[in-house]
């Protein structure tokens, strides 16, 4: 249902601006305004791409979690394809995208809403922390180190 609202109000309301602007400063102005914004939203779509494509590998570099740059990435990727789109307020819209406090302001939002939506796993590959007050259940045990020349072959579990 959302998508057929999208679909039908966005270019109602993109016809209803061009009229209006149109009226106000022409044809001529009104196209070259169009023209300029799509090449205007090309340039800071290409420099802020590169810039998160720079924090997606500092992330994974540090060993830290990739997903604040994948969807900050992901958000500068619509407002490109809403800033190619002729209109004023896919321009809007895009320009707001490209705006770092927003897309934080979008991404906290839609956080919450997956938090409030969802069930969430956590799972860890650390060791279980024991409370104080149970026992170390340390097992004892003897060893022998293999030497290498006397290896009894390669079973595919040994280092050689």
């Amino acid at each position: 249902m959302w998508l057929f609202l999208i679909l039908v109000l966005v270019p109602i309301i993109e016809i209803a601006l061009f009229i209006q602007v149109g009226g106000i400063l022409g044809l001529w102005p009104t196209l070259a305004i169009v023209i300029l914004t799509a090449f205007a939203g090309t340039v800071l779509l290409r420099s802020q791409g590169f810039a998160v494509m720079g924090q997606l590998q500092n992330s994974m570099a540090r060993g830290e979690s990739p997903v604040n740059p994948m969807v900050n990435g992901a958000l500068i990727l619509v407002a490109g394809v809403v800033l190619l789109t002729p209109g004023f307020f896919t321009d809007a819209v895009g320009i707001l995208l490209l705006i770092p406090p927003v897309r934080a302001a979008i991404i906290k939002w839609g956080g919450a809403k997956m938090l409030n939506s969802a069930n969430v796993h956590v799972y860890s590959n650390q060791p279980e922390q024991r409370p104080r007050n149970q026992p170390n259940d340390t097992v004892e045990g003897d060893f022998s180190v293999i030497d290498e020349d006397k290896d009894p072959g390669n079973s595919g579990w040994t280092k050689h």
